[in-house]
């Protein structure tokens, strides 16, 4: 049987950051495909509980960043606490995953290159130069994934994968689904893991 995982996040988590290169490594380790699905937690959190950054009480918002904090450095991760351009509008940029996944791109490639566009090299990927630049370095045609983007049916599709999203339980960034089993956050990636081994 197929081992696929379908792998919701937002691409200005940091967390899906920080997860990514594991995830792809094990991906590869353990032989299965990986379904980016960008998903929009701006219609996630109001149904399931979750609260954007500004509106999280300060104490959960200091403990964030002493988290990220311990996380880059245990990762060896290059990371910004404070990115100049978070939460930037990812729409484009989450159509550029989308259509790389639908046009034989590599979209995990491309997520991990927009994430650390973000959280490492301070760069602002709602602006269409830069997604430009990310898409063209990370193997892909740039104009022609930037024009798939724009269409109406790859914003149907974000659509519809934050609405399946929902239905499958996800409540937050990075998720992955795995025979329908739903795994939470990078520090749950162990798990996934496991689950792919057995």
């Amino acid at each position: 049987m197929a081992k696929i995982i379908d792998y919701y996040l937002s691409l200005n988590s940091p967390w899906a950051y920080m997860g990514g290169p594991r995830l792809a490594e094990i991906a590869k380790r353990r032989g299965a495909e990986v379904r980016v699905k960008p998903v929009s937690l701006g219609e996630i959190f109001p149904k399931t509980g979750g609260l954007p950054l500004p509106k999280r009480a300060p104490a959960r918002q200091a403990y964030r960043l002493v988290e990220l904090k311990r996380w880059s450095r245990f990762l060896d991760l290059p990371l910004n606490l404070q990115p100049a351009f978070f939460p930037a509008a990812e729409d484009l940029a989450a159509g550029c995953v989308i259509a790389a996944g639908q046009t034989g791109g590599d979209a995990l490639r491309l997520t991990l290159a927009i994430s650390h566009a973000v959280w490492a090299e301070d760069r602002n990927i709602a602006d269409e130069a830069t997604l430009s630049e990310i898409a063209q370095a990370s193997g892909h045609d740039a104009k022609a994934l930037l024009a798939k983007a724009r269409e109406p049916g790859t914003a149907e599709t974000y659509k519809a994968q934050t609405e399946e999203a929902l239905t499958r339980g996800v409540f937050g960034a990075p998720s992955y689904v795995y025979r329908d089993e739903l795994f939470w956050g990078q520090d749950r990636l162990e798990f996934l893991d496991r689950a792919l081994a057995g």
